[in-house]
Protein backbone atom coordinates (compact mmCIF):
# COMPACT_ATOMS: atom_id res chain seq x y z
CA UNK A 1 0.00 0.00 0.00
CA UNK A 2 1.20 3.31 -1.00
CA UNK A 3 2.52 5.25 2.07
CA UNK A 4 4.63 8.38 2.85
CA UNK A 5 6.92 9.52 5.74
CA UNK A 6 6.82 12.28 7.55
CA UNK A 7 9.94 13.55 9.27
CA UNK A 8 9.04 16.28 12.41
CA UNK A 9 11.93 18.14 13.28
CA UNK A 10 11.38 20.28 16.62
CA UNK A 11 12.49 21.75 19.73
CA UNK A 12 13.64 19.06 21.48
CA UNK A 13 13.89 15.82 19.10
CA UNK A 14 12.97 14.65 15.54
CA UNK A 15 10.26 11.95 14.68
CA UNK A 16 9.66 10.13 11.37
CA UNK A 17 5.92 8.63 10.52
CA UNK A 18 4.65 6.79 8.42
CA UNK A 19 0.89 7.46 6.89
CA UNK A 20 -0.42 4.72 4.66
CA UNK A 21 -2.98 5.12 1.78
CA UNK A 22 -5.60 3.78 4.25
CA UNK A 23 -4.78 6.42 7.02
CA UNK A 24 -3.37 4.05 9.40
CA UNK A 25 -0.24 6.27 11.24
CA UNK A 26 2.53 5.44 13.36
CA UNK A 27 5.79 6.24 14.51
CA UNK A 28 8.56 4.83 13.13
CA UNK A 29 11.51 6.76 15.27
CA UNK A 30 12.91 9.22 17.92
CA UNK A 31 15.97 11.06 18.90
CA UNK A 32 16.22 13.54 21.29
CA UNK A 33 18.67 16.13 20.70
CA UNK A 34 20.70 18.42 23.52
CA UNK A 35 19.51 22.15 24.37
CA UNK A 36 22.39 24.15 24.49
CA UNK A 37 22.61 27.54 26.72
CA UNK A 38 25.82 29.59 26.21
CA UNK A 39 24.52 32.04 28.51
CA UNK A 40 21.39 33.92 30.14
CA UNK A 41 18.78 34.14 27.18
CA UNK A 42 20.40 31.82 24.79
CA UNK A 43 19.23 28.76 23.44
CA UNK A 44 21.18 27.05 21.03
CA UNK A 45 21.12 23.18 18.88
CA UNK A 46 23.50 21.62 17.57
CA UNK A 47 23.41 21.57 13.40
CA UNK A 48 25.00 18.36 12.63
CA UNK A 49 23.25 16.81 15.49
CA UNK A 50 20.20 17.83 13.90
CA UNK A 51 20.75 16.56 10.64
CA UNK A 52 22.25 13.49 12.33
CA UNK A 53 19.14 12.60 13.71
CA UNK A 54 17.40 13.42 10.49
CA UNK A 55 19.08 11.05 8.21
CA UNK A 56 19.16 8.34 10.91
CA UNK A 57 15.14 8.60 11.29
CA UNK A 58 14.79 8.22 6.77
CA UNK A 59 17.40 5.14 7.68
CA UNK A 60 14.91 3.69 10.31
CA UNK A 61 11.91 4.57 8.49
CA UNK A 62 12.10 2.93 5.20
CA UNK A 63 11.25 2.87 1.65
CA UNK A 64 7.96 5.22 0.98
CA UNK A 65 6.78 7.31 -1.96
CA UNK A 66 7.04 10.69 -0.35
CA UNK A 67 8.38 12.69 2.09
CA UNK A 68 7.37 15.45 3.74
CA UNK A 69 9.76 17.44 6.57
CA UNK A 70 8.55 20.21 9.73
CA UNK A 71 10.51 22.23 10.95
CA UNK A 72 11.21 24.20 13.91
CA UNK A 73 10.14 27.93 12.43
CA UNK A 74 12.12 30.84 13.42
CA UNK A 75 15.42 28.69 14.35
CA UNK A 76 18.12 29.84 12.03
CA UNK A 77 21.59 28.61 10.45
CA UNK A 78 25.09 29.83 9.07
CA UNK A 79 26.73 26.78 6.62
CA UNK A 80 29.16 26.75 4.06
CA UNK A 81 27.26 26.21 0.36
CA UNK A 82 30.45 24.02 -0.85
CA UNK A 83 31.00 22.00 2.34
CA UNK A 84 27.26 21.82 3.64
CA UNK A 85 28.89 22.40 6.67
CA UNK A 86 27.43 24.87 9.48
CA UNK A 87 30.00 27.64 10.57
CA UNK A 88 28.15 28.18 14.39
CA UNK A 89 25.37 26.30 16.16
CA UNK A 90 21.78 26.80 15.19
CA UNK A 91 20.43 29.70 17.22
CA UNK A 92 16.93 29.00 18.28
CA UNK A 93 13.84 29.90 17.81
CA UNK A 94 13.49 30.65 21.82
CA UNK A 95 16.76 32.70 21.47
CA UNK A 96 16.55 36.49 23.38
CA UNK A 97 20.19 37.64 22.61
CA UNK A 98 18.75 39.71 19.88
CA UNK A 99 16.43 41.96 22.19
CA UNK A 100 18.40 44.74 22.19
CA UNK A 101 18.71 45.16 18.42
CA UNK A 102 14.79 44.85 17.74
CA UNK A 103 14.18 47.16 20.87
CA UNK A 104 16.15 49.94 19.18
CA UNK A 105 14.22 49.02 15.47
CA UNK A 106 11.18 49.36 17.62
CA UNK A 107 12.24 52.72 19.04
CA UNK A 108 13.28 54.22 15.64
CA UNK A 109 10.20 53.33 14.62
CA UNK A 110 10.57 50.56 12.14
CA UNK A 111 7.77 48.10 13.45
CA UNK A 112 5.49 49.76 10.82
CA UNK A 113 7.19 48.68 8.37
CA UNK A 114 7.80 45.01 9.72
CA UNK A 115 3.91 44.86 10.73
CA UNK A 116 2.56 45.78 7.21
CA UNK A 117 5.54 43.86 4.75
CA UNK A 118 5.84 41.00 6.86
CA UNK A 119 2.51 41.20 9.10
CA UNK A 120 5.00 40.76 12.53
CA UNK A 121 5.61 43.14 15.00
CA UNK A 122 9.72 43.13 16.36
CA UNK A 123 10.76 40.45 18.32
CA UNK A 124 13.86 38.57 18.23
CA UNK A 125 11.67 35.38 18.23
CA UNK A 126 11.82 35.64 14.35
CA UNK A 127 14.51 35.07 12.48
CA UNK A 128 15.45 38.24 10.57
CA UNK A 129 17.88 39.54 13.34
CA UNK A 130 19.53 36.70 14.49
CA UNK A 131 20.44 36.04 10.51
CA UNK A 132 22.01 39.37 11.45
CA UNK A 133 23.82 38.50 15.17
CA UNK A 134 25.30 35.49 12.78
CA UNK A 135 27.00 37.78 9.99
CA UNK A 136 28.31 40.05 12.62
CA UNK A 137 29.65 37.46 15.41
CA UNK A 138 30.66 34.77 13.54
CA UNK A 139 34.17 35.13 11.54
CA UNK A 140 33.67 32.65 8.84
CA UNK A 141 30.14 34.28 7.90
CA UNK A 142 32.31 37.15 6.43
CA UNK A 143 35.10 34.85 4.61
CA UNK A 144 32.27 32.99 3.20
CA UNK A 145 30.24 35.95 2.06
CA UNK A 146 33.25 37.35 0.00
CA UNK A 147 33.32 34.02 -1.45
CA UNK A 148 30.43 33.94 -2.67
CA UNK A 149 29.43 30.73 -0.68
CA UNK A 150 27.55 31.77 2.91
CA UNK A 151 24.23 30.57 3.20
CA UNK A 152 21.57 31.87 5.44
CA UNK A 153 18.52 30.49 6.68
CA UNK A 154 15.96 28.81 8.77
CA UNK A 155 16.33 24.94 9.49
CA UNK A 156 14.85 23.47 6.98
CA UNK A 157 16.57 25.68 4.28
CA UNK A 158 19.89 23.61 5.76
CA UNK A 159 18.11 20.47 6.31
CA UNK A 160 17.13 20.24 3.04
CA UNK A 161 20.25 21.65 1.27
CA UNK A 162 21.88 18.29 3.34
CA UNK A 163 19.88 16.01 2.32
CA UNK A 164 18.70 17.21 -1.20
CA UNK A 165 21.03 19.84 -2.19
CA UNK A 166 18.11 21.79 -2.57
CA UNK A 167 18.77 25.43 -0.88
CA UNK A 168 15.08 26.18 -0.10
CA UNK A 169 12.49 27.24 2.05
CA UNK A 170 8.69 27.64 1.85
CA UNK A 171 6.11 30.18 2.07
CA UNK A 172 5.15 28.95 6.05
CA UNK A 173 8.67 29.06 7.35
CA UNK A 174 9.77 32.29 5.08
CA UNK A 175 6.88 33.88 6.94
CA UNK A 176 8.53 33.70 10.16
CA UNK A 177 11.03 35.52 9.10
CA UNK A 178 10.55 39.02 9.21
CA UNK A 179 11.91 39.18 5.51
CA UNK A 180 9.28 37.98 3.11
CA UNK A 181 6.31 39.88 2.04
CA UNK A 182 3.29 38.39 3.39
CA UNK A 183 1.39 39.66 0.06
CA UNK A 184 4.14 38.80 -2.77
CA UNK A 185 5.37 35.73 -0.70
CA UNK A 186 8.94 36.56 -2.13
CA UNK A 187 12.12 38.42 0.10
CA UNK A 188 11.39 41.87 0.55
CA UNK A 189 14.91 44.31 0.08
CA UNK A 190 13.18 46.67 2.47
CA UNK A 191 13.12 44.14 5.10
CA UNK A 192 16.96 42.68 3.88
CA UNK A 193 17.99 46.52 4.46
CA UNK A 194 16.08 46.97 7.71
CA UNK A 195 17.88 43.76 9.19
CA UNK A 196 21.14 44.07 7.19
CA UNK A 197 20.37 40.70 5.70
CA UNK A 198 21.95 39.94 1.99
CA UNK A 199 19.10 38.59 -0.11
CA UNK A 200 21.78 36.60 -2.29
CA UNK A 201 22.50 34.49 0.70
CA UNK A 202 18.28 33.50 1.16
CA UNK A 203 16.96 30.34 -0.10
CA UNK A 204 14.50 30.16 -2.77
CA UNK A 205 11.10 30.47 -1.48
CA UNK A 206 8.99 27.81 -2.61
CA UNK A 207 4.79 26.40 -1.90
CA UNK A 208 4.63 23.89 0.97
CA UNK A 209 3.35 21.22 -0.99
CA UNK A 210 5.02 20.20 -4.35
CA UNK A 211 8.23 19.04 -5.52
CA UNK A 212 11.22 20.07 -3.89
CA UNK A 213 13.72 17.91 -4.62
CA UNK A 214 14.66 13.78 -3.84
CA UNK A 215 16.14 12.87 -0.88
CA UNK A 216 17.79 9.55 -1.40
CA UNK A 217 15.95 8.57 -3.83
CA UNK A 218 12.75 9.79 -2.80
CA UNK A 219 10.70 12.88 -3.67
CA UNK A 220 10.32 15.56 -0.23
CA UNK A 221 6.84 16.93 -1.38
CA UNK A 222 5.75 18.98 1.43
CA UNK A 223 8.16 21.18 3.66
CA UNK A 224 6.67 23.77 6.28
CA UNK A 225 6.71 24.96 10.06
CA UNK A 226 5.43 22.50 12.59
CA UNK A 227 2.62 24.89 14.22
CA UNK A 228 0.96 25.03 10.51
CA UNK A 229 2.13 20.88 10.16
CA UNK A 230 -0.20 20.66 12.77
CA UNK A 231 -3.12 23.01 12.21
CA UNK A 232 -3.61 20.70 8.91
CA UNK A 233 -3.13 17.51 10.84
CA UNK A 234 -5.94 18.65 13.41
CA UNK A 235 -8.19 18.98 9.82
CA UNK A 236 -8.20 23.32 10.66
CA UNK A 237 -9.28 24.35 7.03
CA UNK A 238 -12.18 26.19 7.39
CA UNK A 239 -12.02 30.20 8.40
CA UNK A 240 -12.45 30.36 12.01
CA UNK A 241 -10.55 26.68 12.67
CA UNK A 242 -8.21 27.06 15.35
CA UNK A 243 -6.10 24.65 17.19
CA UNK A 244 -3.63 24.81 20.30
CA UNK A 245 -0.44 23.24 20.76
CA UNK A 246 0.83 22.82 24.13
CA UNK A 247 4.23 21.79 23.65
CA UNK A 248 7.52 23.52 24.81
CA UNK A 249 5.92 26.72 24.33
CA UNK A 250 1.89 27.01 23.48
CA UNK A 251 1.05 28.28 19.98
CA UNK A 252 -2.40 29.11 19.02
CA UNK A 253 -3.00 29.43 14.97
CA UNK A 254 -6.30 29.94 13.34
CA UNK A 255 -7.26 29.60 9.71
CA UNK A 256 -7.67 33.20 8.39
CA UNK A 257 -8.64 32.48 4.71
CA UNK A 258 -6.81 33.66 1.44
CA UNK A 259 -6.45 37.68 2.15
CA UNK A 260 -4.25 38.74 5.14
CA UNK A 261 -5.29 39.53 8.07
CA UNK A 262 -4.66 42.63 9.57
CA UNK A 263 -4.61 44.82 12.38
CA UNK A 264 -1.74 45.98 13.52
CA UNK A 265 -3.17 46.82 17.13
CA UNK A 266 -3.98 43.35 17.84
CA UNK A 267 -0.66 42.46 18.71
CA UNK A 268 -0.94 39.00 16.43
CA UNK A 269 1.13 37.65 13.71
CA UNK A 270 -0.13 37.24 10.49
CA UNK A 271 1.46 34.33 9.06
CA UNK A 272 1.09 31.60 6.24
CA UNK A 273 -0.84 28.91 6.55
CA UNK A 274 0.02 26.86 3.72
CA UNK A 275 -0.05 27.27 0.03
CA UNK A 276 -0.47 24.35 -1.68
CA UNK A 277 1.23 23.78 -5.36
CA UNK A 278 -0.13 26.88 -7.56
CA UNK A 279 -2.93 27.40 -5.25
CA UNK A 280 -3.53 30.58 -3.14
CA UNK A 281 -1.73 30.63 0.00
CA UNK A 282 -4.16 29.99 3.04
CA UNK A 283 -3.06 32.62 5.55
CA UNK A 284 -3.91 32.20 9.36
CA UNK A 285 -3.81 34.60 12.84
CA UNK A 286 -1.06 32.98 15.09
CA UNK A 287 0.02 33.98 18.55
CA UNK A 288 2.29 31.78 21.11
CA UNK A 289 3.26 31.56 24.81
CA UNK A 290 7.01 30.94 25.11
CA UNK A 291 6.57 29.22 28.47
CA UNK A 292 4.07 26.04 28.46
CA UNK A 293 5.34 22.43 29.25
CA UNK A 294 8.76 24.29 29.60
CA UNK A 295 7.42 26.35 32.92
CA UNK A 296 5.93 22.71 34.04
CA UNK A 297 9.47 20.89 33.47
CA UNK A 298 11.20 23.83 35.29
CA UNK A 299 9.05 23.36 38.49
CA UNK A 300 9.63 19.58 38.56
CA UNK A 301 13.00 20.47 38.40
CA UNK A 302 13.06 22.50 41.53
CA UNK A 303 11.06 19.40 43.10
CA UNK A 304 7.36 20.84 43.34
CA UNK A 305 6.46 17.52 42.08
CA UNK A 306 7.93 14.25 41.13
CA UNK A 307 5.71 12.50 39.44
CA UNK A 308 2.87 13.69 36.45
CA UNK A 309 0.26 12.00 38.27
CA UNK A 310 0.66 14.21 41.28
CA UNK A 311 -1.01 17.55 39.12
CA UNK A 312 -3.33 15.22 37.53
CA UNK A 313 -6.17 16.62 39.17
CA UNK A 314 -6.58 18.78 42.75
CA UNK A 315 -9.23 18.76 45.47
CA UNK A 316 -9.14 22.08 45.94
CA UNK A 317 -11.00 25.07 43.96
CA UNK A 318 -9.35 27.02 41.67
CA UNK A 319 -5.71 28.65 42.92
CA UNK A 320 -7.12 31.53 41.29
CA UNK A 321 -10.11 32.33 42.64
CA UNK A 322 -8.39 31.26 46.02
CA UNK A 323 -5.96 34.52 45.23
CA UNK A 324 -3.34 32.48 43.77
CA UNK A 325 -1.78 33.43 41.04
CA UNK A 326 1.37 32.48 38.55
CA UNK A 327 1.97 34.26 35.11
CA UNK A 328 4.02 31.85 33.12
CA UNK A 329 6.79 35.03 31.44
CA UNK A 330 9.18 32.50 32.17
CA UNK A 331 11.28 33.87 28.68
CA UNK A 332 9.09 37.04 28.80
CA UNK A 333 5.49 37.64 26.95
CA UNK A 334 4.76 36.96 23.89
CA UNK A 335 1.74 38.33 21.61
CA UNK A 336 -0.42 40.10 22.41
CA UNK A 337 2.38 42.03 24.39
CA UNK A 338 5.20 41.52 23.30
CA UNK A 339 7.63 42.27 26.37
CA UNK A 340 10.63 40.17 26.54
CA UNK A 341 11.35 41.77 29.86
CA UNK A 342 8.14 40.76 31.36
CA UNK A 343 9.13 37.88 34.75
CA UNK A 344 7.39 34.73 35.68
CA UNK A 345 6.16 35.54 39.24
CA UNK A 346 3.56 33.57 41.65
CA UNK A 347 1.72 36.21 43.23
CA UNK A 348 -0.74 35.73 46.52
CA UNK A 349 1.09 32.94 48.21
CA UNK A 350 1.10 32.53 51.97
CA UNK A 351 2.30 30.51 54.66
CA UNK A 352 -0.61 28.16 54.16
CA UNK A 353 0.73 27.76 50.21
CA UNK A 354 1.64 24.10 49.46
CA UNK A 355 3.38 23.00 46.22
CA UNK A 356 0.29 21.38 45.28
CA UNK A 357 -1.31 24.69 45.40
CA UNK A 358 1.61 26.12 43.23
CA UNK A 359 1.55 23.94 40.74
CA UNK A 360 -2.56 24.19 40.46
CA UNK A 361 -1.65 27.87 39.62
CA UNK A 362 0.75 27.47 37.36
CA UNK A 363 -1.35 25.03 35.21
CA UNK A 364 -4.15 27.57 35.32
CA UNK A 365 -1.63 30.51 34.37
CA UNK A 366 -0.64 28.84 30.83
CA UNK A 367 -4.62 27.93 30.32
CA UNK A 368 -4.84 31.91 31.15
CA UNK A 369 -2.32 33.20 29.14
CA UNK A 370 -3.71 30.99 25.92
CA UNK A 371 -7.05 32.57 26.58
CA UNK A 372 -5.58 36.20 26.46
CA UNK A 373 -4.34 34.81 22.68
CA UNK A 374 -7.69 33.02 21.50
CA UNK A 375 -9.47 36.12 22.60
CA UNK A 376 -7.09 38.55 20.54
CA UNK A 377 -7.57 36.32 17.57
CA UNK A 378 -11.80 36.08 17.91
CA UNK A 379 -11.70 39.74 18.09
CA UNK A 380 -10.06 39.84 14.87
CA UNK A 381 -11.40 36.65 12.85
CA UNK A 382 -14.33 35.13 14.48
CA UNK A 383 -13.38 31.55 15.79
CA UNK A 384 -15.22 28.29 15.74
CA UNK A 385 -17.74 26.63 18.66
CA UNK A 386 -14.73 23.95 19.13
CA UNK A 387 -10.81 24.49 19.91
CA UNK A 388 -8.77 21.53 18.74
CA UNK A 389 -6.03 21.04 21.04
CA UNK A 390 -2.27 18.97 21.10
CA UNK A 391 0.98 18.45 22.95
CA UNK A 392 1.83 16.94 26.18
CA UNK A 393 0.11 19.07 28.12
CA UNK A 394 -3.30 18.63 27.20
CA UNK A 395 -2.48 14.84 28.74
CA UNK A 396 -3.41 16.81 32.14
CA UNK A 397 -7.24 16.43 33.19
CA UNK A 398 -7.55 19.25 35.74
CA UNK A 399 -5.82 21.44 32.95
CA UNK A 400 -7.73 20.78 29.72
CA UNK A 401 -11.18 21.53 32.35
CA UNK A 402 -9.70 24.62 33.36
CA UNK A 403 -8.85 25.20 29.92
CA UNK A 404 -12.61 25.10 28.90
CA UNK A 405 -13.53 27.19 31.26
CA UNK A 406 -10.87 29.96 30.82
CA UNK A 407 -12.05 30.09 27.06
CA UNK A 408 -15.79 29.44 27.37
CA UNK A 409 -15.27 27.07 24.58
CA UNK A 410 -15.31 22.92 23.79
CA UNK A 411 -11.95 21.80 23.81
CA UNK A 412 -11.14 18.99 21.44
CA UNK A 413 -8.56 16.45 22.41
CA UNK A 414 -7.56 13.82 19.16
CA UNK A 415 -6.56 10.69 20.28
CA UNK A 416 -3.17 11.57 18.06
CA UNK A 417 -0.27 13.17 19.90
CA UNK A 418 1.32 13.79 16.47
CA UNK A 419 -0.82 15.80 14.63
CA UNK A 420 2.52 17.43 13.63
CA UNK A 421 3.50 14.27 11.56
CA UNK A 422 0.39 13.70 10.44
CA UNK A 423 -0.56 16.95 8.96
CA UNK A 424 3.29 17.32 7.45
CA UNK A 425 2.52 13.99 5.78
CA UNK A 426 -1.16 14.41 4.38
CA UNK A 427 0.67 17.38 2.61
CA UNK A 428 3.34 14.97 1.33
CA UNK A 429 0.63 13.09 0.13
CA UNK A 430 -0.72 15.79 -1.78
CA UNK A 431 2.30 17.40 -3.31
CA UNK A 432 2.77 13.97 -4.48
CA UNK A 433 -0.07 14.02 -5.86
CA UNK A 434 -1.48 11.19 -4.29
CA UNK A 435 -4.16 12.22 -2.43
CA UNK A 436 -6.40 15.46 -2.27
CA UNK A 437 -7.90 17.80 0.38
CA UNK A 438 -11.26 15.63 -0.33
CA UNK A 439 -9.00 12.03 -0.40
CA UNK A 440 -7.17 12.24 1.81
CA UNK A 441 -7.44 9.12 4.71
CA UNK A 442 -9.58 9.89 7.37
CA UNK A 443 -8.31 11.38 10.92
CA UNK A 444 -8.39 9.88 13.71
CA UNK A 445 -11.11 10.26 16.03
CA UNK A 446 -11.25 12.50 18.73
CA UNK A 447 -10.04 11.16 22.19
CA UNK A 448 -12.12 13.24 23.89
CA UNK A 449 -14.23 16.75 24.12
CA UNK A 450 -14.66 18.82 27.14
CA UNK A 451 -17.49 21.31 27.97
CA UNK A 452 -17.09 24.02 30.13
CA UNK A 453 -18.66 23.30 33.38
CA UNK A 454 -19.52 27.09 33.70
CA UNK A 455 -17.14 30.35 32.03
CA UNK A 456 -14.39 31.73 33.99
CA UNK A 457 -15.71 34.52 36.28
CA UNK A 458 -15.06 37.92 35.19
CA UNK A 459 -13.48 38.96 37.86
CA UNK A 460 -11.20 36.14 37.52
CA UNK A 461 -9.60 37.15 34.41
CA UNK A 462 -9.28 40.58 35.74
CA UNK A 463 -7.20 39.48 38.18
CA UNK A 464 -5.41 37.86 35.91
CA UNK A 465 -5.06 41.11 34.08
CA UNK A 466 -3.03 42.25 37.03
CA UNK A 467 -0.79 39.72 37.76
CA UNK A 468 0.64 40.33 33.93
CA UNK A 469 0.64 43.93 34.52
CA UNK A 470 2.69 43.41 37.57
CA UNK A 471 4.77 40.90 35.73
CA UNK A 472 5.53 43.84 33.11
CA UNK A 473 6.58 45.98 35.62
CA UNK A 474 8.85 44.19 37.63
CA UNK A 475 11.66 44.96 35.46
Amino acid sequence: MTSVIAIDQGTTGTKAHRLRGDGAFETVASFEHRQIYPQQGWVEHDPEELARHVENALDQAGKAAAIGIANQGETVVAWDADTKRPIHNAIVWQDARTAEVTERLKADGAEELTLKVAGLPLDPYFSAAKLRWLLDNVPDAGTLRKAGRLRLGTSDSFLLDRLTGRFATDVTTASRTSLMNIETLQWDQRLADLFGVPLDCLPEIRPTAGAFADARGTPVTASLVDQQAALFGHGCRRTGDAKITFGTGAFALAVAGDTVPRDAKSGLEATVAWKIGDAPAAYALQGGIYNAASAVNWARSLGLFADYREIDDFAAESAIARGLVFVPALSGLSCPYWDRRAAGLWLGMGLETTRADMMQALLEGVALLAQKVTAAIDTLSPLAAVLSVDGGLTRNRYFTRFLAEAMNKRIRVPSSAELTGLGAAQLAMMGAGLATPDTLPPPPPPKAEIKPAAPLAADLHARFDAAIERSRAWH
